[in-house]
């Protein structure tokens, strides 16, 4: 801790010249008395560091000294400050982490660069939650974290989608990966690659035993190998729509991922017909909530399941008097 903070020190005088004492500790969240024994041991090892009593006093280093900690061009430093837009730090606990990284890292760049750097965090913004779509759950990462960070098996309490209640696995963890904003524990079972949701983990222990990876497996290649398997479509079902001009945009936006093909740039007529594919005929239901500014032109399957979801809604927001057969639309 104490080597932590005379590097600190030294990082605050290089960027920002004469620092009191005062403000060293309220930064340091150390006392004053603390902060002169700090400056003390910097000077004896060798750092031109002195002090100044007085209203104008403070520490300071001498003119020209400067310490090279890194080699960062402009653009490197730029880039560290766009990935700590991410947040993902902070679902790992590394926010306060970050703060301190960078500004040892700003302290160190070479006056010309630090402009540029300082504008990239309020000028770039990461958001990586998509439009209309409630943010992720909060997740506990801490006991994940340990396991894989340890090398250790992990056991988990883990809810699948409708379930009623947890399933106890016993896994060989490889990491943890954020994907749009959610967050998955990377693992093996019973030999296998497996992912877990971390918000669906209800209990989770680090054991003692070593963890099991399979020879030569990475987490990027076991990541890549269960993407594969999440996004290949195992039934491809072939549907045909038409899309009305004014809706089209916010259609591809919404299904793009769906489509056979690109969408068209410049639609001539006022319909525009698209194919997509489906897992399933009845994941076609989606595509109600277009109402009649899309109509599903084949197979005559997916138009029938349409018109099924479409009866069941009528039949449930129909007025109770028409249910009783006892309103206007009995006689």
């Amino acid at each position: 801790m104490k080597a932590d903070r005379l590097l600190s020190i030294l990082l605050l005088l290089q960027t920002r010249g004469r620092v009191s004492a005062t403000d060293l500790a309220d930064r340091l969240e150390v006392s004053v008395r603390t902060v002169y024994r700090d400056v003390e041991a910097l000077s004896a090892a060798g750092v031109p560091v002195y002090t100044e009593r007085g209203r104008h006093g403070g520490v300071s280093l001498l003119p020209g000294y400067r310490t090279d900690v890194t080699g960062l061009t402009g653009d490197e430093a730029r880039a560290l400050f766009v990935l700590a837009a991410g947040g993902a730090h902070r679902a790992l606990g590394l926010d306060d982490a970050l703060g301190s990284a960078l500004r040892k890292v700003m302290a160190a760049l070479p006056a010309p660069h630090r402009p540029a750097a300082e504008r990239t965090s309020e000028r770039v913004l990461v958001d990586p939650e998509r439009w209309m779509r409630a943010g992720p759950p909060a997740t506990d990462l801490g006991e994940l974290q340990r396991a894989v960070f340890a090398d250790r098996r992990l056991r988990l309490a883990y809810r699948h989608s409708g379930a009623t209640g947890p399933a106890d696995y016993t896994v060989d963890p490889y990491g943890l990966v954020s994907k749009a904003g959610v967050w998955y524990l990377v693992a093996d079972l019973d030999g296998g690659p497996r992912l877990f949701r971390a918000d669906r983990v209800s209990a989770a222990e680090t054991l003692d035993e070593p963890v099991r990876r399979r020879p030569g497996a990475t987490l990027g290649g076991v990541w890549a190998e269960l993407r594969e398997q999440v996004e290949r479509l195992p039934v491809e079902v072939p549907v045909l729509v038409r899309v009305h001009r004014a809706r089209l945009d916010m259609f591809v936006r919404i299904h793009g991922a769906l489509l056979a093909g690109p969408p068209p740039q410049a639609p001539a007529g006022e319909w525009t017909e698209l194919r997509m594919c489906f897992r399933a005929v009845p994941a076609v239901r989606a595509l109600l909530a277009f109402g009649a500014d899309v109509e599903v032109l084949s197979p005559p399957e997916a138009r029938r399941e349409l018109a099924r979801a479409a009866a069941e809604a009528v039949r449930l927001y129909r007025p109770e008097e028409d249910r009783a057969g006892t309103g206007p639309a009995a006689h």
